[in-house]
């Protein structure tokens, strides 16, 4: 695209001075060159080469900026991590709280456990209290009887 902005100012001037001589051409065919129409013509071209500087600047510059641009982009583009880094944090991070509810979910298991068998434990006790309560009440029912009828 550079190489045929390149060409478009010779092009331009090339044209300006094919038209240039067809019109000196065409005057001296009929009996000399026109100053005024010369004057405007070198005039015409001036502008058009002028024109075509400030496009060719213009572009220069759009390009410049762009390639600024291109290039901050470029960097932002690096920085971004790729779908395998990604990936692998995801994974790490689910293996780590994976491994976290599976500690909890065991020591939750144990204390589940442990509880059972304190439960256990606890009805033991309270079967054999019971049962002490039982046999303490028996044996002083009959001394209370024997104890009425004195």
């Amino acid at each position: 695209m550079a190489r045929a902005l390149s060409y478009v100012p010779r092009a331009a001037i090339f044209l300006a001075g094919v038209a240039a001589g067809a019109l000196t051409l065409s005057r001296r065919d009929r009996g000399g060159v026109d100053a005024a129409a010369l004057d405007d013509l070198k005039k015409s071209i001036l502008r058009l080469e002028d024109r075509l500087a400030a496009d060719e600047q213009a572009n220069a510059s759009a390009r410049k900026e762009m390639d600024a641009r291109l290039t901050s982009q470029d960097a932002k583009l690096a920085a971004v991590p790729s779908v395998e880094q990604l990936t692998a944090a995801i994974e790490q991070l689910l293996m780590k709280t994976m491994g976290s509810l599976d500690d909890r979910l065991s020591a939750q298991a144990h204390s589940i456990d442990l509880l059972k068998t304190t439960v256990s434990q606890t009805d033991g006790l309270l079967e054999r209290v019971l049962e002490s309560l039982d046999a303490i009440q028996s044996y002083n029912e009959p001394a209370e009887v024997g104890s009425e009828g004195s």
